[in-house]
């Protein structure tokens, strides 16, 4: 699909948005896949496109060295991780952005359902290369 920046920041904060209410209604304290549930029934009552635990293929040097999930993958383009830890730790972030970069996908969203307030983080792979070259133009 190739959505724009524009197009990408609104859907993230339209995800956002559904883990506000999730939080919110729900609080902390449940395991993840808890979480992940609720989120689905919040992005479909939305209207947003989305998959639940999508397996990827992750690639070293062009080989294919196995798979791993992502938690949801909405509008075919943003992946979505969730967390349920007390605190989001550098390591979370490293994560998410390891996993933008092996499935080429240019925005992410990290989510923490587990601290008193939702933590969340959007997160860019700042060496997606997109394969649609027909809208390439000056960044002016």
């Amino acid at each position: 699909m190739n959505m724009t920046k524009e197009e990408q920041d609104k859907i993230t904060h339209q995800i956002i948005g559904c883990a506000v209410e999730l939080h919110n209604t729900l609080g902390n304290g449940f395991q993840e896949v808890i979480y992940q549930r609720c989120l689905s029934i919040e992005l479909n009552s939305n209207g947003i496109n989305h998959q639940k635990e999508v397996e990827m293929p992750i690639f070293y040097k062009g080989n294919d060295v196995g798979l791993r999930r992502a938690d949801f993958l909405v509008e075919g383009e943003i992946m979505v991780e969730l967390k349920a830890v007390i605190n989001l730790e550098d390591v979370h972030l490293a994560q998410a952005i390891n996993y933008l970069e092996a499935y080429n996908l240019q925005t992410g969203l990290l989510i923490n359902f587990g601290a008193k307030s939702l933590q969340f983080k959007r997160v860019f792979n700042k060496s997606w290369k997109s394969l649609n070259f027909k809208n390439q133009g000056s960044d002016n």
